[in-house]
């Protein structure tokens, strides 16, 4: 005789319903604390998209949620509220699933966790693909390290390989079963920096190919604004900037996304009118934004100088006003130099 159903508890991923219209990943309400001596908010009360085909960045002050969201949007983390969906479905948390992690995404974590140090390289990105037909095993996981340029290493340990082979290895890895979505959290810290330029042309390279969607978490605006469609910009767990990183970049929305981007000048309106702006608003001005002469009857002293190869930033004071300028490096600029400052260009913004 048949068991009645009814006699267990219900293991069962409630009933979900598609929502139309929505981005690639979309996120609702979406809120996420912690407890530890006291409650920690690290996401709150956030709203965002995230469209298919593109690399978006997320970006933020740290602790401002970066990594806490990218783990809510593969499903390893379950929201205190609010909901992520992808292509309109609900992403389940980990309690709804055995193995946590939506199975469209994969995510390459800072510390490459997933590695097998001791295996070589072939075998560590092999070990993703199933045994049922091992010819095509075997090409996808050739195809793998080709994208990566890393089908030199196949042989060598992952134990005896640099940081930025290493990071090579986990996005094959990850990219061997084709996903649809790549996560990637702060994935050029251990690259070194000429190293992490050719990684983020391989990247887009792949998303151009295979029209992969990628998320990553950064703190260099120098990564995000060479590399990201969009960016979606955190404070403190809550969503004060998104858009494309040229439009965020020139015309930010309040000063700590320009602070972010560009280690930029704010001026509040009683400083900028030492400069000649007449603003109803704090002012932003990035440091290429001025343009310094020497003079001796100015202002302004010289009171820094940093060399940067083809660069060196200036920093000027005058009555308690610090400003931060770019300057080519043939011009023979000095600390304690008098120089006037001219304002190229300005963009007004909220504090």
């Amino acid at each position: 005789m048949a068991i009645p159903t009814t006699h267990f508890p219900s293991c069962s991923v409630p009933n979900d319903v598609q929502r139309e219209g929505l981005p690639l990943i979309h996120g609702e309400s979406l809120s996420r604390s912690f407890q530890a001596k006291e409650r920690v908010v690290a996401i709150s009360e956030l709203t965002f998209g995230i469209r298919e085909g593109q690399i978006t960045a997320i970006i933020g002050e740290s602790g401002s949620g970066k990594s806490t969201l990218l783990k809510l949007i593969y499903g390893l983390l379950e929201p205190d509220g609010g909901e992520v969906r992808y292509r309109g479905w609900r992403v389940p948390g980990p309690r709804e699933k055995l193995i946590p992690g939506h199975d469209a995404m994969r995510m390459v974590s800072q510390g490459f966790d997933d590695l097998n140090t001791y295996a070589n390289v072939w075998d560590n990105v092999a070990s993703q693909l199933s045994n049922t037909d091992l010819e095509a095993k075997h090409r996808k996981t050739e195809d793998s390290l080709r994208r990566l340029r890393i089908t030199h290493l196949a042989k060598q340990r992952v134990a005896d390989l640099s940081g930025g082979e290493k990071q090579r290895v986990a996005l094959a890895r990850a990219l061997v079963n084709e996903p649809e979505v790549l996560l990637m959290d702060e994935p050029f810290n251990q690259v070194d920096a000429s190293f992490s330029e050719i990684l983020q042309q391989d990247i887009r390279s792949i998303v151009e190919e295979t029209g992969l969607t990628v998320v990553l978490v950064s703190h260099d605006p120098a990564e995000v604004l060479s590399m990201a469609d969009e960016l979606i910009v955190l404070k403190t767990g809550r969503l004060v900037a998104a858009g494309q990183p040229a439009r965020l970049y020139t015309q930010p929305p309040n000063a700590y996304t320009a602070r972010l981007l560009a280690k930029s000048n704010i001026l509040t309106q009683a400083e900028a009118s030492l400069l000649g702006i007449c603003a109803g608003t704090d002012v932003v001005i990035h440091p290429e934004w001025l343009s310094l002469k020497e003079d001796p009857r100015a202002g302004f002293d010289v009171v820094d100088t940093q060399f940067k190869g083809f660069y060196q930033v200036l920093t000027v004071r005058h009555a308690g006003m610090t400003l931060h300028a770019l300057a080519m490096p043939h011009v023979d600029f000095r600390k304690g130099m008098r120089v006037a400052v001219h304002v190229t260009r300005f963009h007004p913004v909220n504090a």
